[in-house]
């Protein structure tokens, strides 16, 4: 794997994406549409766009939606020690915890990484400003008010 103190926090962010997008595909035979990995300092947050399987839908449209919420449990209960392997191998980070959760309903995936220490990479100051500096901007738009 690559060393992460060689990486940006852009390329850290993008190979667990990818690395994420590709796990999904061989160990659920269903690549979500799109994940997105964002890092701030020891944590990383990982959404996963149109997760869910043909046949969780499929439970999910015939009424049996709660055996689907089950379906997904399970599976996420049997997926996240390697989940979180791929993760520890990419950030060169010990992870403490990995939280994750879908909606059926939106198809959406998402998982908060806490990890034990901070990945070395090579920008983290500038990314932590930038990815602060969205989260305000958001929440002031939420608040209905404007940038100054």
């Amino acid at each position: 794997m690559t060393k992460t103190d060689a990486l940006t926090v852009g390329q850290l962010e993008r190979e667990l994406s990818q690395s994420i997008q590709s796990f999904f595909r061989k160990l659920l035979g269903h690549a979500p549409s799109k994940v997105s990995c964002h890092l701030f300092t020891n944590k990383l947050v990982v959404v996963a766009e149109n997760s869910v399987t043909t046949a969780e839908k499929l439970l999910a449209e015939t009424g049996k939606k709660e055996l689907a919420q089950n379906v997904r449990r399970n599976l996420y209960e049997s997926i996240r020690l390697k989940l979180k392997s791929l993760i520890e191998d990419i950030s060169q980070v010990e992870v403490a915890d990995l939280l994750g959760e879908t909606r059926l309903d939106t198809g959406l995936t998402g998982f908060i990484v806490v990890f034990n220490g901070i990945p070395k990479v090579r920008n983290r100051y500038s990314a932590d400003n930038f990815h602060n500096q969205a989260i305000n901007k958001k929440v002031n738009e939420l608040n209905g008010e404007q940038d100054i």
